[in-house]
């Protein structure tokens, strides 16, 4: 156990004098040594592989790693799974990825067991990786909670959804649930409760909590953190196509019509060639609903929006989205890139027919009035694209939750603007409020980033750790109040969609954009009947 071999590390460390010696656990997988950690009072056990790719079958399930034979040594979080990465736009990767990282306060111990929360990260299931370069942990361990972060197959690799025994699709949200299950199994190891673990996600990552939610696998968590995504999101489900191996075959010099064939091909294939077809055919690759079939472990095989959520019941859940989510995604857009994003967006949820462009009118009056597409109302179509893709499913994701009889659910509005906004400073965008997945750089610190935080960012660093942490450790982000928290951050009910903002200050409001929401609420009840739901419609 943790506690003991802590013991025999320390007595070995006071004998041998200025002898660094690196924690060493002994876990179901095998002895597992990390190394401790030069910014704070933690060990960080890194690129623990939980799963491993079938050679045979790269686009298919994963399976558990098998035990160690001798002490692995987790050293090296530099792992990442194939895709074109988003700091130097480069092709990246391999399939001995699927590691994940866990960093231990060093107060944990089998008597004094910590919190657990597991961290999936977003990036549109294409990009992404669990590394310390964006998503170190010194912010949050420090607040007495064990932190851990996972890699999951992204693009082709992990979700390819082809209606087929061997290719069923969701793939990367089965190597999550093989890293929570090795979670599950393996925490209490490290100091971790087993009994009080949150799965948090962001974008993507939020969208797969709530996959897992909606999944007929068990459920391996206690609580749910949901930051910008949702499930109903117009983003984040597609239709099966069984013709994408054949176009990516196609495009690298394989040309067959059989699927079997072209899987065949591929399989040889470097992954970095795979990616690089993918990006230039612009192939989009989302979770899915899938196809039940005998010998497989089916995870969704149902349209979350067709379907009630009864593993939330009793879940504390807090769930939130950015003030002005596609601010950057419209910074460097000229009028004639979004000419048809009404009509386009639209078109991701609902059955078009001649009575809907009616519809379309009435969307675009309530956000633009009668003025043309232009440079002159980009604000008005971040609004709209903002509200669509982010804010509204997020709000029916929470009804959801409520109707199923979630325990608290707690939402926020992340509105600051500061030095740490991680996507308006990377792409050097101004502008009022928080865009999509500024927050996380009040969350994790950020490897790549050596400045000293500012006095405000700092605050905000202090308030959201503490407020993520205590819901982690007791379920209710404000269980008292205090300097740094003077507020008590109230749940939602039916009546009241009660909402902290996140700024300078912090403030609690009711029903964020209200009027905005309101609208789109109409808008799905007068169209339910043209709702795509994804199960071939």
């Amino acid at each position: 156990m943790w506690a003991t071999t802590w013991l025999v590390v320390l007595a070995l460390g006071l004998t041998q004098g200025t002898l660094r010696l690196d924690p060493l656990v002994d876990t179901q997988q095998g002895l597992i040594r990390g190394l401790r950690a030069d910014d704070g009072d933690y060990s960080m056990f890194l690129g623990i592989p939980y799963a491993r790719v079938d050679e045979d079958n790269p686009f298919g399930k994963s399976t558990p790693h098998p035990k160690f034979d001798d002490i692995f040594e987790a050293y090296d979080d530099s792992a990442i799974c194939p895709q074109v990465e988003e700091f130097g736009n480069t092709i990246v990767g391999s399939l001995d990825c699927l590691h994940l990282n866990v960093y231990v306060p060093n107060k944990a111990s089998s008597r004094n067991k910590l919190p657990v929360l597991v961290w999936i990260y977003g990036g549109g299931f294409t990009i992404g990786f669990a590394n310390r370069y964006l998503y170190g942990p010194k912010f949050l361990v420090q607040h007495d909670v064990i932190l851990v972060t996972l890699n999951y197959r992204l693009g082709p690799y992990g979700f390819m959804c082809l209606d087929t025994p061997e290719v069923p699709g969701n793939q990367g949200l089965k190597d999550q649930l093989l890293g929570m299950r090795w979670v599950k199994e393996n925490i209490g190891y490290f100091g971790g409760d087993t009994n009080k673990i949150t799965l948090m996600g962001e974008s993507a990552g939020a969208a797969s909590v709530e996959y897992h939610l909606y999944s007929n696998q068990e459920r391996l968590f206690n609580q749910a953190i949901l930051q910008s995504g949702s499930a109903l999101s117009p983003w984040a489900l597609v239709e099966s196509d069984p013709t994408v191996p054949l176009k990516i075959a196609e495009r690298l010099g394989y040309q067959t019509e059989d699927l079997s064939e072209a899987l065949a091909f591929l399989k040889g294939i470097d992954t970095k060639l795979v990616i690089a077809a993918t990006s230039e055919l612009d192939l989009g690759f989302r979770a899915c609903v899938e196809k039940q079939f005998d010998d497989d472990e089916g995870f969704l095989t149902e349209h979350p929006q067709n379907v009630d959520v009864p593993k939330v019941r009793n879940m504390p859940v807090l769930s939130g989205f950015n003030s002005n989510e596609d601010l950057v995604n419209y910074a460097y857009k000229t009028a004639d890139e979004y000419l048809s994003v009404f009509n386009n967006l639209l078109k991701t949820t609902f059955n078009y027919d001649d009575d809907f462009t009616a519809m379309e009118d009435i969307v675009r009056h309530f956000y633009i009035g009668d003025e043309e597409v232009s440079d002159e109302v980009k604000g008005s179509i971040t609004d709209f694209s903002s509200d669509f893709r982010f804010t509204y499913p997020v709000q029916r994701s929470l009804k959801k939750f409520l109707e199923n009889g979630a325990k608290d659910i707690f939402q926020y509005v992340f509105s600051y603007s500061g030095g740490r906004n991680f996507a308006k400073t990377i792409e050097n965008v101004t502008g009022d409020g928080a865009s999509h997945a500024d927050e996380i750089g009040y969350l994790f610190d950020l490897s790549y980033d050596k400045a000293t935080p500012s006095e405000d960012d700092q605050r905000i660093i202090d308030q959201m750790t503490t407020l993520w942490t205590n819901f982690v450790k007791y379920g209710n982000p404000t269980p008292e109040t205090t300097e740094l928290l003077p507020l008590k951050w109230i749940p939602i009910t039916n009546e009241t969609y009660n909402y902290l903002d996140i700024d300078k200050e912090l403030s609690l409001k009711k029903r964020p954009f209200h009027d905005r929401l309101a609208f789109w609420e109409l808008f799905y009840q007068v169209n339910e009947d043209k709702l795509k739901s994804h199960n071939g419609d």
